[in-house]
């Protein structure tokens, strides 16, 4: 198959390239490298750099002929989405929607969509199901929400055939490949930071949430687990659509219990400060991927908070040596 992997620069999307690539596939990647550098574009996968709002661009890519689309670019931080609300709406919908004219224009009829669990803003029930309500606490869920609901649309009018994979709090690291954003704001790689000297403690917004700690429970997942979903869903859709899916491993760690980790794996004391709340954070957003396990098969191989954060510390000593 000929896929194209828009934002195949960035962390997952460059990985599921690599695997795309590994598994026999052709993998295009499209980018603009806002985040990025030519450098992270994987070893032997074909590059083109272009903006996802450009219609025309997308156009003349896709009529080279393709199988469908795995669309990964897009802005990703909460936080800054309720600061530049305008941003995430333009990015990442405004400029879906440019794809998705384009592969409609083009016959390009199977999109594996990166969606996220902040569709779901505060669950009223844990684990999270696909049928939980959908109301985003933060205009990035908001994005991505608008997103799906676009391509429900899609799909009632033209048969156009989506996967829409909702994440939750993707980590870990594969060899020669792991989390590299910048700005850096996720919480694994920032602690790491802390374990490597580059910063001096790891800040946690919020000790008085309704948990077991009083910090902020996620669910990780692995990003191989993550990369083999995605395959999975997009030969799923050669017989089935839409397919809308949870991607978690199913168990919830609290921040303080992250940073416990990374202590144990790295030998080192990690401070921290205790900072007032973010807004637009969930307390608990645990998943349950009980649909994708019993539809497709998929199982996460990757459970352990230990080994998630050894993964990524690994990567991380060799990036910085």
């Amino acid at each position: 198959m000929r896929i194209l992997v828009t934002g195949g620069a960035g962390y997952i999307g460059g990985i599921v390239a690599s695997v795309l690539e590994r598994q026999g596939h052709a993998a295009v990647v499209y980018d603009n490298l806002c985040h990025a550098t030519r450098g992270m574009v994987p070893p032997g996968v074909a590059f083109v750099r272009g903006e996802l709002s450009d219609r025309a661009a997308l156009e003349k890519l896709l009529s080279s002929g393709f199988d469908g689309v795995m669309h990964f670019a897009a802005l990703i931080e909460a936080g800054e989405s309720m600061v530049k609300p305008e941003l995430y709406f333009r990015n990442n919908t405004a400029s879906t929607l440019s794809l998705l004219e384009a592969m409609l224009a083009t016959g390009v009829q199977r999109l594996v969509f990166s969606s996220t669990a902040a569709v779901y803003g505060e669950p009223d029930v844990i684990p999270i199901r696909e049928d939980a309500p959908l109301q985003p606490t933060n205009p990035y869920g908001e994005s991505k929400l608008l997103v799906e609901k676009i391509l429900a649309w899609m799909y009632r009018v033209h048969g156009f055939r989506y996967a829409s994979l909702r994440y939750f709090n993707v980590a870990g690291a594969v060899a020669g490949r792991g989390e590299a954003h910048e700005p850096e704001t996720h919480l694994i790689p920032l602690v790491l930071d802390v374990a490597l000297g580059r910063r001096d403690k790891i800040k946690i917004y919020g000790d008085d949430y309704p948990t077991s700690d009083g910090t902020c429970i996620r669910d990780y997942i692995h990003v191989e687990d993550l990369a083999q979903a995605h395959l999975l869903a997009f030969e799923a859709l050669a017989a089935n659509a839409p397919l809308i899916y949870n991607l978690g491993n199913g168990s919830g760690f609290s921040v303080r219990e992250v940073i416990e980790s990374a202590r144990r794996v790295t030998g080192h004391p990690i401070p921290v400060e205790i900072c007032p709340r973010r807004p637009g954070d969930p307390a608990v957003l645990i998943a349950s991927s009980e649909k994708i396990g019993r539809e497709l098969g998929w199982r996460p191989r990757h459970t352990n908070l230990d080994s998630i954060v050894a993964s990524a510390w690994d990567w991380h000593q060799v990036r910085y040596a």
